[in-house]
């Protein structure tokens, strides 16, 4: 991914991401995306994009494991976030969904993972801390709650599922207050030309449509314009 592919993609959301797709492609039916209702610690945040940096946790019950597994676990996954290509995102799958409890994604872990150069995170799992995570890292969940119950780690590096999405590590994702999708590599030469076709496309319906005076024969005519031009 180049650095301009990388600073379009930042200014998009990912529902354009995901049409730009299928324009590459040339047909509908991408379905690499994040299924159901997340929630985004800060709505209006720009999109996040990186490299999926994946582990798994688990909260409701303690960990079985012993005390220095488990710690040299966390160090694991820790050194796993710390390195790696970037940008990056931290992909993490609570594996109690849908009866997560575990508030991962607070204040003490936004900051770490910030400080590691990761661009956000993006989880299944909760979040809290609301109003003290860190600027320029959002978070992307499936809950938020008060506490961490006996959150630990238990996988690092391994393919995860968060909402039906499949992220192995390495996969590139985009993600905002609308969940996410895995960029697929092979469209990375072509995905900026399809961005920029997207929204011309887009534009011969909506300059009309945000005009005075736009009724019927105007919209006839103008999605005529817009069917023989998109995918």
């Amino acid at each position: 991914m180049n650095d301009t592919l990388l600073t379009l993609l930042k200014k998009v959301d990912t529902p354009t991401v995901c049409n730009a797709i299928e324009v590459a492609q040339g047909k509908r039916g991408f379905n690499a995306f994040t299924r159901g209702t997340m929630l985004a610690s800060d709505p209006g945040a720009p999109a996040m994009v990186g490299y999926a940096r994946t582990a798994r946790i688990a909260a409701v019950n303690p960990p079985t494991e012993t005390p220095d597994v488990i710690k040299a676990r966390r160090m694991a996954y820790y050194r796993h976030m710390a390195e790696g290509s970037r940008p990056a995102i931290a992909v993490v799958e609570d594996v109690d969904f849908p009866e997560c409890i575990g508030a991962y994604w607070g204040e003490i872990n936004t900051n770490i993972h910030k400080g590691f150069g990761l661009s956000g995170a993006l989880t299944n799992g909760v979040m809290r801390d609301l109003g003290d995570l860190p600027d320029g890292f959002p978070v992307v969940a499936g809950s938020i709650g008060p506490s961490h119950g006996f959150v630990h780690v238990t996988e690092v590096g391994t393919t995860v599922s968060v909402f039906g999405m499949q992220v192995a590590d390495g996969d590139l994702i985009h993600a905002d207050r609308h969940g996410a999708l895995v960029i697929p590599p092979n469209l990375l030469p072509i995905l900026e030309k399809a961005i920029y076709k997207l929204l011309d496309t887009e534009k011969l319906i909506l300059d009309p449509a945000r005009q005075n005076g736009f009724d019927f024969n105007a919209f006839e005519a103008a999605w005529a314009a817009f069917e023989s031009a998109r995918t």
